[in-house]
């Protein structure tokens, strides 16, 4: 008896052909989910920001000058203030214009409402010694991204890569909602965290959840101009919000409302077939496939997956199930290798990214305009990587994108400064990019290649060679860590 083929998940679904119409909703789909990620991610800039201020003056007595303000309590004046301390002059030094000491800003500060109505800044006098505050609750959320990293990768895994998706979604959705009553700097902190956490497992779900239902060149299209510019629209439209919202509290509401609409969708967007494959539920699998080939009107096989065509994709079932952890991405020493390159490049690509895109606030000029500016660079960059990604060695495009980074941010030190002399951040930030650029190139090159289904199917980095792998473990969280998909 001869045996038959063993084949991959794409070319056992390659008859649903690339773009029909469940590929297309799907991609559009997906892609408007992460247009809250983009908001969510950077409305820190304006929720966040510090308007400016002054010390507030006693109100029993006030005497406005042309700069300064005087007041008189007990026998002591209190005539002008910068932003953390008021000075204090006694009755004979101001008729002398002589200044005294100076004191801390005892009633409290006033804060400019010409930006905006409200931040949590003013709403909680986060300025002076309280100034900390305001970067810790920041980190806080991406302490939060930090762990959902971790934890969403391994979930899907778990329970499927569609409860994961809904179920971050709401997390994001509600959050801000809850967020925007906040009745204390803690309560608010708690729950940026919680932020945190959905907006990056959202994000991360739904790019595994596209990658894995599309075929190789669909893959491509959905990555980066639908999940990646959906981002990007996100992030373009939090400063036309924010321009025309100017309390932080509606602002966090306005971010709630996609997530909302998004919710009956859940009828709609499949579970991973591939993730169904490898619990071994062949025939939910089936079904959506064979829905996918209706809505794209052409004909499934009669049996679309053949027990001794996938046997690879389903071996992870059965009495020889065996469950695989984060160890299986460092235990064969390529895939050591690869997680712990993967690891650099995406820290510093994150580090210099948000680094970049908080900074905006700090930024002369307009900061609507500059964020919006921002964002669409943003959007333009991802076209362009879209357009050049398969026609450049991909170790060699990241490697010239994060030098040209690096390069641009050291030789900010050459331009004049302005009203903000802080090149200290653009300075780490070059270096960094320019040592991932470095170890970049030793990335295996991914072009044209299909989605791996196994750890052992990994390509092998740059100038190393090893034996054969026997590791044999759903290739999950490849998906995220090798990216060879996208």
């Amino acid at each position: 008896m001869s045996s038959r083929k063993t084949k991959d998940f794409d070319e056992i679904t390659a008859f649903l052909g690339d773009y029909g119409s469940f590929q297309i909703l799907m991609i559009v789909l997906l892609s408007l989910s992460t247009i809250m990620c983009g908001y969510t991610g950077m409305i820190v800039v304006f929720v966040s920001d510090t308007p400016e201020h002054h010390c507030k003056v006693s109100i029993n007595y006030t005497r406005n000058a042309t700069d300064v303000e005087v007041s008189f309590r007990n026998q002591s004046i209190w005539i002008g203030s910068n932003s953390c301390s008021r000075y204090t002059l006694n009755r004979s030094s101001t008729e002398a214009g002589e200044h005294n000491d100076t004191e801390p800003c005892l009633d409290g500060w006033v804060f400019s409402t010409e930006r905006y109505t409200a931040t949590i800044v003013s709403e909680w006098d986060l300025v002076c010694h309280n100034a900390w505050m305001v970067p810790f609750t920041t980190s806080l959320f991406f302490v939060g991204v930090l762990i959902g990293s971790f934890v969403s990768g391994h979930f899907s895994d778990r329970f499927g890569r569609k409860p994961v998706f809904f179920f971050t979604l709401a997390l994001q959705t509600f959050t801000p909602l809850i967020q925007a009553t906040s009745v204390s700097w803690l309560m608010f902190c708690i729950l940026n965290f919680l932020r945190g956490l959905g907006q990056i497992s959202n994000y991360i779900a739904s790019l595994i959840l596209g990658s894995e239902m599309l075929s190789p060149t669909a893959r491509m299209s959905y990555a980066l101009l639908g999940h990646s510019v959906g981002f990007g629209v996100g992030y373009a439209l939090l400063p036309l919000f924010a321009y025309l919202v100017r309390g932080w509290r509606m602002l966090l509401v306005a971010s709630a409302i996609p997530g909302l609409l998004f919710i009956p969708t859940w009828w709609v967007i499949p579970e991973s077939p591939r993730w169904l494959l490898q619990k071994g539920r062949v025939e939910e699998a089936e079904l959506i496939i064979r829905a996918a080939a209706k809505r794209n009107q052409v004909q499934a096989p009669e049996v679309i997956f053949r027990a001794d065509e996938c046997l690879e994709l389903m071996q992870n079932t059965g009495e020889e199930r065996q469950t695989y952890t984060y160890l299986d991405l460092i235990r064969t020493p390529n895939m050591r290798n690869i997680t712990i390159l993967s690891v650099l490049i995406w820290t510093a690509t994150s580090m210099v990214f948000y680094g970049l895109s908080l900074n905006t606030s700090n930024l002369n000029g307009n900061v609507y305009l500059t964020c919006f500016i921002s964002a669409v660079i943003d959007i333009v960059v991802y076209v362009v990587t879209w357009m050049l990604v398969n026609r450049v060695q991909r170790p060699t495009f990241i490697c010239s994108a994060m030098m040209f980074c690096g390069i641009m941010l050291l030789v900010i030190k050459l331009v004049p400064e302005g009203v903000y002399s802080k090149i200290l951040p653009y300075i780490v930030f070059g270096t960094i990019s320019i040592m991932a650029a470095a170890v970049s190139m030793l990335l295996p090159d991914t072009r044209n290649s299909k989605l791996p289904d196994l750890i052992s199917q990994a390509k092998h980095i740059r100038g190393c060679c090893y034996k054969k792998e026997t590791a044999t473990a759903p290739s999950d969280l490849m998906a995220v860590v090798d990216s060879s998909a996208v």
